[in-house]
């Protein structure tokens, strides 16, 4: 007899349908902006641009994804008009909590793209987006999501497991870190014409992090190409540390024997740490991580440790709370 051993964070199918579809209502925005960027302005190649609409995305035929049944969630998925309307993405602007940073972020042309591959690997390369993410076997996964200021979404994530693409970079044997940095593009950023922030966005894993499960490289979302706010063309998304671990726009992969350090922890280091993993019992300096609201359902929910990953994670730092600061 074969047995199903349920995880933790697992409902049955109809507990978490996600959306169908994700109806944008900047397409006209999105047309203008991308005239401006016709000039050529900010691109990181010369090929004509690609507006910030994800239904003129070349990867489009890849969409969707099947779902990989061995991730789903413990509340419904959170509808694509409100997670794709309150959006952490600095570059773009600071309030979150209305269309700002989606409209601007829709400025952005989502082609040429390419990924710079170097540090410790066996050929460091330039690569397409699309290159990239035809070489992969797309899918879906349910994912929650838990930013740092205490709120939460539930997301369908299409991409591919970080572990197929160190696969696919072949680092060499002294990579101990994966280190990523978003564009630089302050035509379409504003918030990188100020000083405020020491621009590009650098985030940083543990090669045994980005090797583990749930380490997962977003191309998409409910079903579609994602759309810009969310970090497209492509992003991070690690389910059990605080959201601004999950590193957005990417556009350079480096292998690096040195722990980076990223843009937070670099501007506030007291608040924002390394490890970044999400705990209930280990408060930000400036509120307490106990609860969360669910943006979806406005519900206030208790905080899981890992953000209920534990069991699949958990191992990944045993033995190592007596010298890091593992949930800061």
């Amino acid at each position: 007899m074969l047995i199903r051993r349920h995880r933790p964070w697992e409902l049955p199918e109809s507990a978490a349908t996600p959306e169908a579809v994700y109806l944008s209502r900047r397409h006209l925005l999105g047309a203008g902006a991308g005239l401006l960027a016709a000039a050529g302005v900010g691109l990181p190649a010369t090929a004509a641009p690609t507006p910030g609409n994800p239904d003129l995305d070349p990867t489009k035929d890849l969409y969707p994804a099947k779902r990989n049944e061995a991730f789903t969630l413990d509340r419904p998925v959170t509808p694509a008009e409100i997670s794709g309307n309150y959006n952490n993405f600095y570059e773009f602007g600071s309030d979150r909590r209305n269309y700002q940073v989606a409209d601007i972020a829709e400025r952005m042309p989502r082609r040429p793209w390419t990924v710079k591959i170097d540090g410790l690997v066996e050929t460091p390369r330039e690569v397409g987006i699309d290159d990239i993410i035809r070489a992969m076997s797309l899918e879906e996964r349910l994912y929650r999501h838990r930013c740092v200021e205490a709120w939460s979404m539930a997301v369908p994530w299409t991409g591919f497991p970080v572990r197929a693409f160190v696969d696919y970079a072949k680092p060499l044997s002294g990579a101990k870190y994966i280190r990523m940095e978003t564009f630089v593009n302050p035509a379409v950023a504003p918030a990188q014409n100020r000083f405020i922030y020491p621009w590009p966005y650098v985030e940083g894993i543990t090669m045994a992090e980005g090797m583990n499960d749930l380490a997962f490289f977003v191309t998409g979302v409910y079903g579609k190409p994602a759309p810009n706010q969310y970090g497209a063309p492509l992003r991070l998304a690690l389910p059990w540390k605080y959201g601004f671990k999950s590193v957005k726009s990417i556009v350079r992969i480096s292998f690096v024997a040195e722990r980076p350090v990223g843009l937070w922890e670099q501007v506030q280091g007291r608040e924002y740490g390394f490890w970044a993993n999400v705990n209930p019992e280990v408060p930000h300096p400036r509120w307490s991580q106990a609860s969360e609201r669910d943006i979806g359902t406005g519900e206030r929910r208790p905080t899981l440790l890992y953000n209920g990953y534990g069991e699949q994670v958990a191992g990944l730092y045993a033995g190592m709370d007596k010298t890091e600061k593992l949930f800061m």
